[in-house]
């Protein structure tokens, strides 16, 4: 992955990203190492890790631990390999999400449900437990970013309980910036639509249609939001917490008009 110079933000931090085997974790761990964050990056698969690895060319500044975002061994053993490797965590971000079902709220299965619950939300609480744990925080400055979604903050058909579970992520964010000032700020972002495997449902066989009912006429990419991310977690934000930024294109303006 090309590197694009960006500042030195993050020289001497680290930083642990879920879900970022692609997509828009991939996009915010090649924006902070860019920004010169070491980072560990984890996802289920091995072998997504292994390709992401070779797609941000970062030598010994990033690592990847394999395992589910939602299993506390997992969560342990990604943590304390930051501590162990690179000697500390500075920023989480929670960017780890499913979405196993599609349709009528009212037609969801309990255990979808749960699992959606499981892995979108108690998993960023738990994740966030175990950097608190191993120092997030105590010596100097910490930031907790979560991924949300504007179906957290506007209705969302077809994935509605997707976002049921993003509303949760940002009032979890608004709870934990509450508890955990003034040593960690938690802040979210809310993205619509991104060209990602994981959204492209929503999108294929008529990305220009989509595309243009945003007022930037244009999808997002996972560079906007890593841009977003990287504000956030960085000293520029110093004096924000419990904030949800939306990053729509626009989207929201239609509402207003």
């Amino acid at each position: 992955m090309a590197q694009t110079q960006h500042g030195s933000r993050f020289d001497g931090q680290v930083a642990l990203i879920t879900g970022a085997s692609r997509g828009i974790g991939l996009g915010v761990a090649a924006r902070l190492v860019a920004e010169g964050a070491r980072v560990v990056i984890t996802a289920r698969k091995p072998e997504g890790l292994e390709a992401a690895l070779r797609e941000l060319d970062a030598g010994d500044s990033v690592i990847s631990v394999a395992g589910r975002a939602d299993d506390a061994d997992h969560q342990r053993a990604a943590v304390d390999t930051a501590v162990r490797e690179f000697g500390g965590l500075d920023v989480l971000v929670n960017n780890t999400g499913i979405n196993p079902a599609y349709g009528p709220i009212v037609d969801i299965e309990d255990a979808a449900a749960r699992k959606i619950m499981d892995v979108n939300v108690l998993s960023a609480l738990a994740w966030t437990r175990h950097a608190l744990a191993a120092g997030l925080g105590r010596e100097r400055p910490g930031a907790v970013i979560n991924m949300a979604s504007v179906a957290g903050i506007s209705p969302a058909p077809g994935i509605a309980y997707y976002g049921v579970s993003k509303a949760a992520l940002i009032g979890l964010t608004v709870q934990l910036a509450a508890e955990l000032a003034p040593q960690v700020r938690v802040n979210a972002i809310a993205p619509a639509v991104i060209k990602t495997k994981f959204a492209e449902a929503l999108y294929a066989g008529d990305e220009e249609g989509v595309a243009g009912g945003y007022p930037l006429k244009r999808l997002g990419v996972p560079e906007d939001i890593a841009a977003a991310a990287a504000f956030l977690a960085s000293a520029d934000a110093a004096w924000i917490t419990g904030q949800t930024l939306v990053v729509d294109g626009g989207a929201g303006l239609r509402a207003s008009l």
